[in-house]
């Protein structure tokens, strides 16, 4: 069987260029015992992924040089030499960017069985949506009644951690940049400000005007101006959960600070970075939390999908341009 799947042939410096995404072919080896065989259908793109393009470890390998790239992915089982799946399972794994996939079965996971599109668990269900939860309340403990900031606030991340936190009953802002975006956030009850073209002074003035008393937590994604302005908007003993900095993601050069930084000391701010892999124990939790609720049609998610394998170069740049709502998807 023949596998077609994405390497890059460089490391980007910058926004990446598409050129550098090549798409390969392969024949498959015999299965070996402990190991299936997995026809994708869905595939992930996530932000993270530029990180893993720039040849250095961060948190996580970088991806090799003219080897598969990888991230999450659905599929079904369509060979199996383990006992623990058989053909016709749908799968959860990391072994993304190809159509056809060959890996150990315990590198797959069946999915859950809320009723709901399998595409759910890359997204809502997923790791974003872990992210989302844990950020909230593994890292931010946040408190019934919390003023909360999220940032991206429509993307795949954001836009679960708007909702998680509205349910707690103080008052959410989401930042977000098209008109479309802030009036979904709107229609989610959600007060919505837009950070297009504006100073980290004017963003302040927006947020003190949408929450004049100040935010509890912050959910950071983006950093810059932002997060500039986010500082100049906290209370007393707020806490900040660093799930992303996608502003610096293609930055050539240093990366200028917040001016006011002095804040995190002036009003005892916690800010702590997470890693979503580093809480997963907790998944269960966070499904016997948010699973009902996506089943039910109580949360909101969006998706923006791209049709085809030779698409996912240009959906994982589309993360960079703004212009996906909620996860970005690629269907096979």
């Amino acid at each position: 069987m023949q596998s077609r799947y994405y390497t890059i042939t460089e490391y980007p410096t910058g926004l990446p260029r598409e050129a550098i995404f090549a798409l390969c072919e392969e024949a498959l080896p015999d299965l070996r015992e402990g190991e299936v065989r997995v026809r994708n259908t869905w595939l992930s793109v996530d932000p993270y992924m530029r990180g893993r393009m720039s040849g250095v470890r961060t948190y996580i390998d970088p991806f090799e040089l003219n080897a598969p790239l990888q991230g999450a992915a659905i599929g079904e089982v369509v060979e199996s030499r383990d006992s623990r799946l058989k053909p016709g399972d749908k799968v959860r794994h990391m072994a993304g960017w190809r159509d056809i996939a060959q890996l150990p079965a315990q590198d797959a996971e069946t999915l859950p069985a809320f009723k709901v599109p399998e595409q759910a668990y890359l997204g809502v269900l997923g790791m974003p949506g872990m992210t989302a939860w844990s950020g909230l309340n593994r890292i931010a403990e946040m408190q019934p009644g919390a003023n909360v900031l999220v940032s991206a606030a429509s993307g795949a991340v954001g836009s679960l951690a708007v909702q998680l936190a509205k349910t707690k009953g103080g008052t959410v802002v989401g930042i977000a940049g098209s008109q479309d975006k802030l009036d979904w956030l709107e229609s989610r009850g959600i007060e919505a400000v837009g950070y297009r073209d504006k100073s980290a002074d004017e963003l302040t003035q927006d947020l003190q005007r949408a929450c004049p008393e100040g935010f509890d937590v912050y959910y950071e994604n983006v950093g810059g101006v932002i997060l500039e302005a986010a500082l100049n908007c906290l209370r007393t003993y707020a806490r900040i959960a660093v799930c992303g900095m996608i502003a610096r993601y293609n930055d050539q050069g240093e990366s200028e600070g917040p001016r006011n930084i002095a804040n995190i000391l002036i009003n005892r701010v916690r800010m702590e970075g997470f890693i979503v892999f580093e809480h997963w124990d907790h998944y269960g939790e966070f499904l016997d939390e948010v699973g009902p609720l996506v089943e039910r049609g109580e949360i909101d998610y969006q998706e923006t999908v791209e049709n085809g394998l030779e698409r996912m170069p240009a959906a994982f740049l589309r993360l960079f341009e703004g212009s996906n709502r909620g996860k970005m998807l690629v269907e096979l």
